[in-house]
């Protein structure tokens, strides 16, 4: 187990004076199963007037209005988190008792149809049709389905962008961990695994000391239901372990972005992040 503290700033920078901006942000850790946050919090600059909620699919959501005038919004989430791993575990289930109970759990509804970001291309779907047929287990078929993914798509910043489908990203087969994920994403469900996408935190050196400050990451990695939820980072292809901090999940990006607003003002602004993550324990 790992005790992380986070910070995570971003905000935007514009070409003149914004009147008001109306903004949501998912950028506060949550308590899972594995694991616990110890603080977290969330300041806003200028002062805003806030309304925080969890919404449809559990995540933590803080919604805030600006109404003065500005020419820079400064968010800046701050959480201590304790993390275990996630080993992935198999239940006993067949294809048939998947689908079974599939149709009857809430938890899935959403998560077993494709998105317009996770509809897959025509050979991510074989790779996960191939693979799905060697297997009776359709947990074992997902983490396999998962692996080959990231095996075959090369992480490459700068290829892609925000609004990139899976398939554009599977043609380029260079991405990033949105990318990644999204085209795992479509790969499960198009052989009927329910799955979702998860957003989060990445402290990227298992090594690093005890009190180093480390340039860290926001991160996207998938989750798959076969009588239970179970996890996988297709891009760096390992399971879920004590570096990995949840902070929400949804059908895909555009379910959790980490935020998200309008305003009115000038049309140009500069979007500008960083994260920063301490291993305290």
């Amino acid at each position: 187990m790992k005790r992380l503290r986070i910070e995570h700033e971003t905000g935007f920078r514009y070409a003149g004076a914004v009147t008001a901006s109306y903004n949501e942000a998912r950028m506060l850790p949550g308590v899972t199963d594995s694991q616990f946050v110890l603080s977290s919090g969330l300041d806003i600059h200028p002062a805003a007037a806030v309304n925080a909620y969890v919404d449809y699919f559990g995540t933590r959501v803080t919604s805030f209005d600006v109404l003065s005038p500005h020419e820079e919004l400064r968010i800046v989430s701050r959480s201590l988190v304790e993390v275990r791993p996630r080993p992935v575990r198999h239940p006993d289930i067949t294809w048939d008792r998947l689908a079974a109970d599939a149709d009857r759990s809430i938890d899935t509804v959403e998560l077993r149809g494709q998105t317009d970001r996770t509809r897959p291309h025509a050979e991510v779907a074989e790779i996960a049709r191939v693979i799905a047929d060697r297997h009776d287990n359709p947990s074992e078929a997902a983490q396999e389905i998962a692996a080959a993914i990231g095996e075959a798509v090369e992480y490459m910043p700068g290829v892609t962008g925000v609004q990139s489908t899976a398939a554009e990203a599977w043609e380029a087969r260079k991405g990033v961990c949105q990318d990644i994920t999204h085209i795992a994403l479509g790969a499960l469900r198009s052989v009927g695994v329910p799955a979702r996408y998860v957003s989060g935190y990445l402290h990227p050196r298992p090594d690093a000391d005890i009190g180093e400050p480390v340039t860290g990451e926001s991160h996207a990695w998938i989750e798959w239901w076969a009588g239970g939820w179970q996890g996988w980072d297709p891009t760096n292809g390992v399971e879920i372990g004590d570096r990995h901090v949840s902070v929400g999940h949804g059908r895909d990006y555009n379910d959790v972005p980490p935020l998200r607003g309008v305003y009115a003002g000038p049309f140009k602004s500069e979007l500008y992040v960083t994260v920063t993550i301490t291993r305290e324990a």
